[in-house]
């Protein structure tokens, strides 16, 4: 059984798709106000970890010819030939994106539906079949998908756009570029076999790290915004500390430029992604 579950979490992008759905979670606990119950913050979860899930094991099928080229993505169930890419893995994805859809709208609200549906439009429409190939734009535009997870549980709460709810969508907007960027620092020779139009594989690596470290910057200080809102002492030293960590890391490696430097400013955007997301939610509780 255990190669069978390692299976669906490949296929599936458990890792992604728990982060997207963290995402929405927080969407929920940076509302002031919030009226929702346990009960319908596990709907918005499940809603929007099927629709993640659903994209993401269509990415796979969508690519599984330029993920045989890359050694990160080799052993990817279509790579292998574990499944078969039979056209009918496409009707059983699009059910599993539709049935989360239809939980958060006959659930929760048609708006939360809404914004999971141009989350996973976005990932496996314009990011995967269009942008990934042919543009320098790809991961920007992609990103949008952990952005309008965030809404998406926003609007749980209420279908109007607050203030917080759009910058915690613009935080995740800024945070993919340096996050994915640094990526293909690290491991830029698997997309130069691919094709992919990466920035590092562009431009040369010196103007991308201090790209890199200028939208960094930018993250960092769009994510205090919240803290001039409902967020308290807790969030704010939580996200200056994460958010410190990734500008430190970030000046490391535009100053060193080397493939360790990104790796290391990689796992620190996680670092500080985690911290943001995991306050928002632990300082909305208190209030909960």
């Amino acid at each position: 059984m255990f190669p069978f579950f390692k299976l669906l979490i490949n296929l599936f992008k458990v890792r992604i798709s728990l982060t997207i759905t963290l995402c929405a979670i927080s969407g929920v606990f940076i509302m002031p106000n919030n009226s929702l119950n346990w009960f319908e913050i596990f709907i918005l979860s499940l809603s929007t970890f099927l629709a993640s899930a659903g994209a993401s094991a269509f990415n796979q099928y969508f690519e599984r010819d330029i993920d045989a080229l890359m050694p990160r993505t080799s052993e990817r169930p279509f790579v292998t030939g574990r499944l078969n890419p039979n056209p009918i893995w496409l009707i059983i994805f699009a059910l599993i994106i539709f049935s989360g859809l239809i939980l958060s709208y006959f659930i929760l609200n048609p708006f939360s539906a809404f914004y999971n549906f141009l989350g996973a439009f976005f990932y496996g429409g314009i990011y995967t079949v269009w942008l990934k190939r042919r543009s320098i734009w790809n991961i920007v535009i992609g990103g949008l998908a952990g952005s309008f997870a965030t809404l998406a549980g926003s609007a749980a709460v209420s279908p109007s756009l607050a203030p917080e709810a759009i910058i915690l969508s613009v935080i995740l907007f800024l945070w993919t570029p340096p996050h994915f960027w640094s990526l293909a620092m690290a491991i830029g020779d698997d997309y130069k076999k691919a094709k992919i139009p990466m920035l590092p594989n562009i431009i040369n690596h010196s103007i991308t790290t201090y790209i890199i470290l200028f939208h960094t910057v930018i993250l960092v200080f769009v994510s205090l915004l919240p803290a001039a809102y409902n967020m308290g002492l807790l969030y704010l030293g939580g996200v200056i500390f994460g958010g410190g960590y990734f500008i430190w890391t970030s000046l490391l490696l535009a100053i060193n430029k080397t493939k360790e430097a990104a790796m290391k400013n990689f796992f620190a955007s996680f670092i500080q992604l985690g911290l943001l997301l995991i306050l928002i939610i632990i300082d909305g509780m208190i209030i909960f």
